[in-house]
């Protein structure tokens, strides 16, 4: 039982586990409708440049924040991929908090930041990075932009020998 079990695809079906196995994923809690939202362009510039690499963005939309993200999945797709080229896969709709947290959420709000703090997600676009053994190795805050140095580095320091 890995720690991407129990997922699905933003259209609905069983998201594959291994598709994931072996790779450096980005977990990242998106919303269309955030001040945030334009890290979807950073986020992308990522899965091109370090792709073929043995890494992979998994965006997880949540409506938990503000309600920003209320659409539907049809509606989360066409707005990911005609306004910022999203090609990295997404989940379906999930709670990243609280009592109907989905079991990834679980796993990943235990994984401190770079200050030392675990617990609940803050915003949309938390990010966590999770080894190609499928632990959580690293956690960075909402406004933490996705090509930052430190994001950078630690990608590059997990990515698949």
């Amino acid at each position: 039982m890995g720690i991407f079990e129990q997922l699905h695809t933003l259209g609905g079906d069983p998201l594959a586990e291994s598709e994931l196995d072996g790779q450096a994923v980005l977990v990242v809690n998106v919303a269309s409708r955030c001040g945030l939202t334009p890290q979807y362009s950073g986020l992308e510039r990522l899965q091109e440049r370090y792709g073929e690499r043995g890494f992979t963005v998994l965006g997880v939309p949540c409506n938990q924040f503000g309600e920003q993200e209320p659409g539907s999945a049809e509606e989360i797709q066409t707005f990911c991929s005609t306004t910022y080229g999203v090609a990295f896969p997404l989940t379906e709709k999930l709670e990243v908090n609280g009592a109907a947290r989905h079991p990834l959420y679980g796993t990943l709000t235990a994984t401190p930041d770079g200050d030392g703090e675990a617990g609940e997600v803050q915003w949309n676009f938390e990010k966590f990075l999770v080894s190609p053994a499928g632990r959580p190795v690293a956690r960075f805050r909402p406004t933490v932009d996705p090509e930052s140095d430190e994001l950078i580095a630690a990608i590059e320091a997990t990515l698949p020998d």
